[in-house]
C-alpha cells in the first residue's frame, strides 16, 4: 500500500522531499577542529568559494558504469542505437524545466542503494555536514540525450528553494560516465552569483521568481566529471542542466545527504517503506514511472549497515 509523505513541502516547488526541506544543523565550519575525512584543504576552500565541490572516484569506475548500463535496460532504450533514445514521456513533468531532460524514474533500485551506501560518498557528506549521522536522500537518475535538430532546448538555471528562505541543505550528482566534454548535457552552475546574491538581489523587482534568477551578465560554470565522480553543491547555488550539444549521452544519479532526523517517525517510515517496496516520492518535479517496473521486476535493494543507517531502518 503506498503511503503519502507527511508534511510534504514539495508538492508545489522543486526539490526532494525524502529528507527534511531545510536542515536545523548548520553545515560545517570546522570550528570543531575534527580532521576532514575526504576533502582536502584546498578542496574545502573551493567549496566554501564556490559553493561545490568534486569528490574524484567517490564510486569505483566499474561500478558506475554498471549503474548506467542498468539506466539503459529500465528506460529500455540502447546505448548503440541512438533511433531507440527519443521516445514520448512516460508521465507529464509538472516542473517543465525537466521536460525533455531525461529524468529516469527509478529510485530504489539495488545499484542505485549500492552507490549510496559506499563509504567515500558518505564521508564527503559528512564532511560538509560535519555530522556523522546522515540520512540519504531517495532520489533518481538521468539520461540526458544530444539535441535533435528542430528539438532545440533551452538550458535553464535554478533554485530548489527559494534563497530568501536561507535553506541549509546540500545536493549531489554522482556521474555514471564520463562528461568530460563541455557540449555535454549536465551540471552547470554560476559561482559569482553563489557568492554576491546578497547584493545582487538588491538590484532584482520585488516581483522577481523566487527560484528562476535572471542571469544577465553571468556566464555559468560547466562543471566536468568522470565516471564515478561526485558533484556536491550548496542548495544556495543556481544551479540545472545545459543542453547537450555533443553526440554523447550524459548519464548520472542525484544522490545526496543531510542530517538525520530520528524522532520524526512518519518521514522515516514513510522512508522505509519506499525503499521495502519500491515506492518513488511524490512532488512536483516527480512524476513517477507509469509501468511501476520497480515494483513488479526488481525486488528491495538489500543493504549493508551504512546503508541501513542512512536509510533509517537502524538508528545511529
Amino acid at each position: 500500500m503506498e503511503t503519502k509523505i507527511p508534511n510534504n513541502a514539495h508538492y508545489e516547488i522543486p526539490g526532494n522531499p525524502s529528507t527534511a526541506k531545510s536542515s536545523a544543523l548548520k553545515l560545517n565550519d570546522r570550528k570543531n577542529g575534527r580532521a576532514l575525512r575526504v576533502l582536502s584543504d584546498e578542496d574545502w576552500t573551493f567549496w566554501i568559494t564556490n559553493g561545490y565541490v568534486v569528490i574524484k572516484q567517490a564510486v569505483p569506475r566499474e561500478q558506475a558504469l554498471k549503474t548506467a548500463d542498468f539506466l539503459w535496460e529500465f528506460e529500455e532504450k540502447d546505448p548503440h542505437d541512438s533511433a531507440t533514445w527519443y521516445t514520448a514521456p512516460r508521465a507529464e513533468m509538472k516542473m517543465k524545466e525537466l521536460a525533455g531532460t531525461g529524468m529516469v524514474e527509478c529510485y530504489n533500485n539495488q545499484l542505485l542503494w549500492d552507490n549510496r551506501s559506499q563509504k567515500r560518498v558518505y564521508d564527503a557528506f559528512v564532511d560538509v555536514w560535519g555530522t556523522e549521522k546522515l540520512w540519504v536522500t531517495i532520489d533518481r537518475a538521468n539520461l540526458n540525450f544530444p539535441i535533435r535538430p528542430g528539438h532545440e532546448y533551452k538550458a535553464f538555471i535554478h533554485w530548489d528553494y527559494d534563497p530568501e528562505t536561507k535553506p541549509v541543505n546540500v545536493q549531489g550528482v554522482l556521474a555514471l560516465a564520463d562528461q568530460l566534454d563541455e557540449n555535454m548535457g549536465g551540471f552547470q552552475c554560476i559561482p559569482e552569483l553563489f557568492r554576491s546574491y546578497d547584493t545582487w538581489k538588491l538590484t532584482q523587482p520585488d516581483d522577481r521568481d523566487r527560484f528562476k534568477p535572471d542571469i544577465t551578465g553571468f556566464t555559468p560554470t560547466k562543471v566536468k566529471l568522470a565516471a564515478g565522480d561526485l558533484l556536491i553543491f550548496n542548495s544556495t547555488q543556481p544551479h540545472g542542466i545545459r543542453a547537450n550539444n555533443s553526440d554523447k549521452v550524459r548519464c548520472a544519479q542525484y544522490i545526496s545527504m543531510m542530517p538525520a532526523e530520528e524522532d520524526n517517525a512518519s518521514l522515516k517510515d514513510w522512508r522505509i517503506n519506499s525503499w521495502k517496496d519500491r515506492i518513488a516520492p511524490e512532488g512536483y518535479a516527480f512524476p513517477g514511472d507509469p509501468r511501476k517496473w520497480e515494483q513488479t521486476k526488481y525486488t528491495t535493494a538489500k543493504l549493508n549497515d551504512l546503508g541501513r543507517k542512512i536509510l533509517g531502518l537502524d538508528a545511529w
